[in-house]
């Protein structure tokens, strides 16, 4: 699979190829930061497939986190791109910076719905999960 995407004012651009590791929707208080208050859809892509295609991302990491990520972002829009987990190897793709956001499909499951606000939607039947799923 082929995915191509960008910021909000076009300064920075990316591909990500490969296949998708994970689609999900993720309620971590973290991630409502984001985005404003909502649930973060992403797809988790391996990172050998993933390079930035114009533009360079400014960067964001807090060390005071149990699970440290770095978060990359366009310096002139704010765009949230993309987040780089410290544990795994693997790019967590935000849809909404997707040329073409429909091609995500659907979330195959709900993460970190510990943090989930009364307001957010997990669809019926849809696998949630406190956390993270077992491996």
């Amino acid at each position: 699979m082929k995915l191509e995407g960008g910021c909000y004012c076009g300064a920075v651009r990316y591909v990500a190829e490969g296949e998708p590791m994970m689609k999900a929707q993720c309620h971590c208080r973290e991630c409502q930061y984001i985005t404003g208050g909502s649930p973060n859809l992403f797809v988790l892509m391996p990172p050998d497939g993933f390079k930035y295609t114009k533009g360079a991302p400014k960067q964001f990491s807090r060390s005071d986190l149990e699970k440290l990520v770095t978060r990359e972002f366009c310096a002139d829009c704010g765009t949230h791109l993309v987040t780089r987990p410290r544990v795994t190897p693997a790019i967590v793709l935000k849809v909404g910076t997707l040329d073409d956001p429909s091609s995500f499909g659907s979330p195959q499951m709900a993460i970190y719905t510990v943090d989930k606000q009364p307001f957010h939607h997990v669809p019926e039947g849809m696998p949630a999960f406190q956390r993270l799923p077992q491996r």
